[in-house]
């Protein structure tokens, strides 16, 4: 499933293939900026993770910046296209929580998880209109978890409020990147029912 959302996302022209010249530029700007920081790397660094020239950066992109939104970009809307799938095929509401924390715990830790880490921790580094076109995304994204929530608050399933569970859960799963390995001990589907038996009883 998760190759149909993302070969869809990209017929889509939602996201860059990542066979394509700027699908390699971007993979290889989160990898950096995930490693080394968005101040810390330069368009020499992007151009020779890729190998082209550094003018040629800018026939995919006018600045830096514009590279690091389409990154973001990039994490975002994968990530939201996993989740709106996934919720489609719930049933339940403790369903649709599940495919929640499995999404995003795929997105900090699965192979698109450079991105997602580098809208987290380079964020401020955005031009003012740069992050107000990533805010409107993000409060979508955001959405979709508060109105599960909702619901598991009004079907007994959680006593928490909706939006304070829901910044607990965040702070959790984003921190995973720090600490998890799949199989180490701990798969994703034992892990994701770790946090989803936490955040029932919550």
């Amino acid at each position: 499933m998760l190759e149909t959302v993302e070969q869809q996302l990209i017929d889509d022209g939602i996201l860059a293939d990542p066979a394509s010249p700027r699908g390699r530029l971007l993979g290889q700007a989160a990898r950096l900026f995930r490693e080394k920081g968005y101040q810390s790397t330069t368009v020499r660094d992007l151009a020779s993770a890729v190998g082209i020239l550094s003018g040629s950066i800018f026939h995919h992109y006018k600045n830096k910046d514009a590279i690091l939104k389409a990154v973001m970009l990039e994490g975002i809307h994968f990530s939201m296209g996993r989740m709106r799938t996934q919720l489609a095929a719930a049933e339940t509401t403790v369903d649709k929580l599940r495919a929640l924390i499995a999404c995003e715990l795929d997105s900090m830790n699965g192979n698109r998880g450079d991105a997602m880490a580098v809208v987290i921790n380079e964020w401020r580094f955005l031009s003012d209109v740069g992050q107000a076109d990533i805010l409107t995304l993000r409060e979508e994204y955001e959405q979709m978890w508060i109105d599960v929530l909702e619901q598991a608050k009004n079907e007994r399933l959680i006593s928490a409020s909706p939006q304070v569970l829901r910044k607990l859960l965040y702070g959790s799963i984003t921190w995973t990147d720090k600490w998890f390995r799949a199989g180490d001990p701990l798969s994703y589907e034992q892990l994701t029912d770790d946090i989803l038996h936490l955040a029932i009883k919550a």
